[in-house]
């Protein structure tokens, strides 16, 4: 039997890749909305920009390929809140523009590394706390992308990363529904960030036909405020899949 009652006191939060882009919006929406945040990143000057001195978010630096930072991400969590409620799995690169025929192995294992094994790694950590803790459950967010759906030409390591994204929240969803976790997954497209500036949305991005063309794009506020509706669901809800897009652009009938 699963423990459905809430926790006592505000919402404790893990964010990865917390220092920029969609998740420094999203620690920004959550610490609006009386959450309590951990923001995790490699970069620890861009971390503290986004906590902007709010009392109650924790920076930790910490670089998700590596199980021992991951691991002392949660137990600060755990020492300094007790407990973690939701964990937005949002660490993430892009890497190189390739075919699969192109790209080097050192290329293809590190964008692997960061993208999947990063958020299996934090989703595991997450996992043990929420089974642990009284009352017991908690949320994780994937972030995956509208690539988990419609790869871009040349993407070949991202594509499949956020394909197995999907694996990897199917697969928590079913094993944590005994413990009261579940597992959701948010899939963005086009939303201002540095991400799109890398692959030229703004300036023209490479079509499926080989043509260039610029194509629109939405406000990150707005993906954040789409993560924060899926945090803030109710326990006995369970909200499996999201996709938020820009306007117009390509991905429905893409190339």
């Amino acid at each position: 039997m699963t423990n459905s009652r809430p926790p006592a006191g505000p919402r404790v939060a893990v964010v990865t890749g917390a220092g920029s882009g969609i998740g420094r919006a999203v620690v920004r929406q959550m610490l609006a909305n009386g959450y309590r945040v951990a923001l995790a990143g490699r970069r620890e000057a861009q971390l503290l920009g986004a906590a902007d001195g709010h009392p109650e978010a924790l920076v930790m630096p910490c670089d998700v390929t590596r199980p021992d930072d991951v691991e002392r991400l949660f137990a600060a969590v755990i020492r300094r809140w007790g407990r973690v409620d939701v964990l937005f799995n949002n660490a993430g690169v892009f890497g190189p523009a390739a075919s699969v025929d192109e790209i080097a192995v050192a290329d293809w294992e590190s964008v692997l590394a960061v993208n999947l094994t990063g958020s299996m790694l934090c989703a595991a950590a997450a996992v043990r706390a929420m089974k642990s803790q009284e009352p017991r459950g908690g949320r994780i967010i994937n972030n995956g992308s509208i690539s988990a759906h419609s790869p871009r030409p040349r993407t070949v390591a991202y594509s499949v990363t956020k394909h197995a994204m999907t694996g990897l929240t199917k697969s928590i969803e079913l094993d944590g529904r005994a413990f009261g976790i579940t597992c959701g997954q948010i899939d963005i497209g086009n939303t201002a960030t540095d991400i799109m500036d890398t692959i030229g949305v703004g300036s023209g991005a490479l079509q499926a036909d080989g043509s260039r063309k610029v194509e629109p794009m939405f406000p990150v506020e707005d993906a954040a405020r789409a993560v924060l509706l899926m945090a803030g669901m109710p326990a006995s809800a369970s909200v499996g899949s999201v996709v938020i897009t820009a306007a117009g652009m390509p991905f429905i009938g893409r190339g």
